[in-house]
């Protein structure tokens, strides 16, 4: 740590507009709906503005929650063969958590125009159709085929950044980009299985989530700046709506009453342990969306890559999984990219201290 004179605090942890109670009125962001954004008002870089201690905090929280809900899934998915009604629970949970908060006083609804609300219902149907690639791509390519193209999300993270927004990055972020990649790859490496079909939706569904991540962060950080838990109890009721008429077209609500027909899953044991499944994805989304808005989209992905290793790292321990040198050092190379991706934005926050526009947190 440098001794620098310490940062100032982000609004997060400040202004009430994340976890603390505030009393000011609502926003009114339909009076603003046709304003356009001028390019210094962007703020594109705002990951940039916030304090290291903030950001690795939010992200070493992040990082737990998501290798937990990890194994948790996992583990509830051997069990519950109902990915579609696992999402609704997911989704339905976060709803109704986000709500809870509401109603104690720990955020305010921003008042939003028609196309803002439009906005969030056709993120809501990108957030559905990005898990709905993911199951149908599953289907059609090897599991070692499907990770390994999940791997390139960070490169069309950034391609669609300097296309879309003109973003450019430092040499040395662009540089540690290479050996997460290829480390992740290394790490996710087997059979290569695909068909034409499945070889398309795979690489469209990789599209799809690095968009789904960029305009999360947009959402949060752009013109309209909602704060991540008015974002998710915004979103989440959509999602679950979504899910759940996915469930009923898969067929999956009634495989589910068949299988408590046929006592395939034990009442309570099953309940329990989807609830407290749900309960942790609830706390993932709310560390999820903020670790979004302090770090960045690009980030992100990057932290994508990095739990894909430290996931087979922990199943060496807990479900016996045999790793080869092949996976290990790519587990290592993967861990130097990360390395070397921090170093990157580091250098790059020193060099950017100023020209922010204050996001609202």
């Amino acid at each position: 740590m440098s001794s620098q004179a310490p940062e100032p605090s982000p609004p997060l942890l400040k202004d009430g507009r994340g976890f603390s109670p505030r009393s000011d009125t609502a926003v009114d962001m339909e009076a603003n709906a046709g304003r356009s954004e001028s390019p210094s008002q962007s703020n594109l870089d705002h990951e940039y503005s916030i304090p290291s201690t903030v950001k690795f905090t939010w992200l070493g929280t992040y990082f737990l929650l998501s290798l937990l809900l990890t194994i948790y899934n996992k583990i509830v998915l051997g069990v519950f063969k109902f990915p579609w009604l696992l999402t609704f629970l997911h989704t339905s949970i976060s709803a109704l958590g986000t709500y809870g908060l509401l109603q104690m006083g720990y955020f305010k609804l921003s008042r939003l125009g028609r196309r803002e609300n439009l906005a969030l219902v056709a993120f809501s149907a990108l957030f559905t159709a990005n898990i709905a690639l993911s199951n149908l791509s599953l289907a059609m390519v090897s599991v070692p085929f499907y990770q390994t193209m999940r791997m390139l999300c960070p490169i069309f993270t950034l391609l669609i950044f300097r296309a879309w927004y003109g973003r450019t990055y430092s040499t040395l972020t662009y540089m540690s980009l290479v050996p997460l990649i290829i480390g992740a790859t290394m790490t996710t490496a087997g059979e290569m299985k695909f068909s034409d079909a499945g070889f398309l939706l795979t690489i469209l569904g990789v599209i799809f989530a690095a968009i789904k991540t960029i305009v999360t962060n947009r959402f949060m950080t752009g013109s309209l700046a909602l704060p991540p838990v008015e974002f998710l109890i915004r979103m989440s009721p959509m999602a679950a709506a979504q899910a759940l008429v996915c469930a009923f077209a898969t067929g999956e609500v009634n495989g589910f009453r068949k299988a408590l027909a046929n006592s395939e899953m034990s009442g309570f044991a099953t309940l329990a342990s989807l609830l407290g499944n749900g309960c942790l994805a609830f706390l993932l989304n709310i560390s999820s969306f903020n670790t979004n808005k302090l770090a960045g989209a690009l980030t992100m992905t990057v932290c994508g890559n990095l739990k894909q290793c430290l996931t087979v790292l922990l199943g060496i321990f807990i479900f016996n999984v045999e790793v080869d040198l092949l996976k290990g050092a790519g587990m290592a190379i993967t861990m130097l990219g990360a390395a070397v991706y921090s170093k990157a934005e580091l250098d790059n926050k020193k060099r950017q201290n100023s020209g922010y526009k204050k996001v609202p947190q």
